[in-house]
């Protein structure tokens, strides 16, 4: 028959099992935390560049003058918006969704300036406080080309007659791309490429000379279709 001091013995070790499995139950437990749920808690709190400003110079020599506005929204989503005029097309670009001619340069052509907008949506791969690293882009671009022919008579003067050569492009383009910011700076560049489907609405004036009849003859070709689209290019600009 068990002694007295042997019941004691086990009630001593119930005691402190007990009192043991209600500490440990009450022990906070370590939590860990990821970076990118550390980067996403910091977006809101640090100073860091949310907004930026950018040109793209190649576009230029394509007949479009655009300024950007980026607005970081998240640590990985961001909002890009453009405003810009058109004026000459000074490259041809079949594989960008062109017509096969370039604006003519002579004095019977005037180039009529007309706005264009871009709006995109940007989704940043990597996870970073500011809007930088690679990332893919859903853009919308609207595009308006126009120029004004002066007919020319029979002896090669300038008449009074005109016709209004113009082309409508909405674009729907999907970049794949890479930011980067200045380690020591905020200027950035940005190089991207992709593909599109742009919508042409063209009203094309063609000016052809007849050598044998020695007049100029004008006809106008109208072409409403859509084709793929090829871009590749470069942004740079200032952050904030």
């Amino acid at each position: 028959m068990p002694s007295k001091h042997t019941g004691g013995l086990v009630a001593v070790l119930f005691v402190l099992l007990t009192t043991g499995a209600t500490a440990q139950k009450n022990k906070p437990r370590t939590k860990v935390v990821l970076y990118k749920d550390r980067i996403a808690a910091q977006w809101d709190t640090v100073n860091c560049v949310k907004n930026a400003i950018k040109i793209n110079p190649l576009l230029f020599l394509r007949g479009e003058i655009p300024v950007y506005y980026e607005r970081a929204l998240s640590a990985k989503l961001s909002a890009e918006l453009g405003v810009g005029v058109t004026y000459r097309n000074y490259i041809n670009l079949t594989i960008a969704g062109d017509h096969q001619d370039a604006d003519d340069f002579g004095a019977g052509t005037r180039i009529l300036s007309h706005p264009s907008f871009h709006v995109g949506l940007r989704y940043y791969f990597t996870d970073d406080l500011e809007p930088q690293g690679a990332y893919m882009q859903a853009e919308f671009a609207y595009l308006k080309y126009g120029k004004l022919i002066t007919e020319q008579d029979s002896t090669g003067q300038l008449s009074d007659r005109r016709r209004t050569d113009q082309r409508t492009f909405n674009d729907f383009r999907l970049y794949f791309g890479y930011q980067t910011l200045g380690a020591s700076s905020n200027w950035l560049f940005d190089f991207y490429g992709g593909v599109a489907l742009r919508l042409r609405d063209m009203t094309i004036v063609n000016e052809k000379l007849n050598v044998a009849a020695r007049q100029w003859t004008y006809d106008e070709e109208r072409i409403n279709d859509m084709v793929p689209a090829i871009f590749l290019g470069m942004k740079m600009g200032l952050g904030w």
